[in-house]
């Protein structure tokens, strides 16, 4: 008992940041990244002896949470939140210029399609390969690949579009 306790004090300690940042890119609201968080933990401790590689761990987790944040729209209906109006948690602003430069590109992501956003945020935010996502998403390691592709290259894209509009009123 105490060997597993250790083990999961050890996967809450590592992991529970990024989870957390994960959960919040999902539901865009903190005290229910914070319920889905607790619930996952909750569920690993149950099958924490299934997990047999450490390795595995962090995707293991983030399949967990995102059954989880699909529970909850089984159970009962949230409400909506703005990702416009919604701060997003960061380690630390470095300064007026950064945190524009981070919010545009919070609201960029968040405007991608889901099957564009969702593999962008496992590997920006996790830190996943392109094969843990699509272990984690059920797909072809080639779907996962373009949709990354993709939706790097739709916030390009953005990004060219914003530079020109910038030009052409300063000029």
């Amino acid at each position: 008992m105490m060997i597993k306790q250790k083990r999961y004090e050890a996967l809450v300690y590592a992991l529970h940041g990024d989870l957390f940042r994960y959960a919040f890119w999902l539901c865009h609201d903190r005290q229910v990244a914070e319920d889905l968080v607790q619930e996952t933990f909750l569920r690993a401790w149950k099958a924490l002896d299934s997990l047999k590689e450490e390795k595995a761990a962090k995707a293991w987790l983030i399949t967990i949470l995102r059954r989880e944040n699909a529970r909850r729209f089984e159970r009962k209906q949230f409400d909506l939140v703005d990702i416009e109006t919604t701060a997003v948690p960061d380690r630390k602003s470095p300064g007026l210029e950064q945190d524009m430069e981070n919010e545009w590109l919070r609201r960029h992501i968040a405007g991608l399609a889901p099957e564009y956003r969702e593999p962008l945020l496992l590997q920006v935010i996790g830190g996943f390969s392109g094969e843990e996502i699509a272990g984690i998403l059920d797909l072809n390691k080639n779907t996962v690949m373009t949709r990354l592709f993709r939706a790097r290259n739709q916030l390009r894209e953005a990004l060219e579009q914003d530079k020109q509009a910038r030009g052409l009123s300063n000029g």
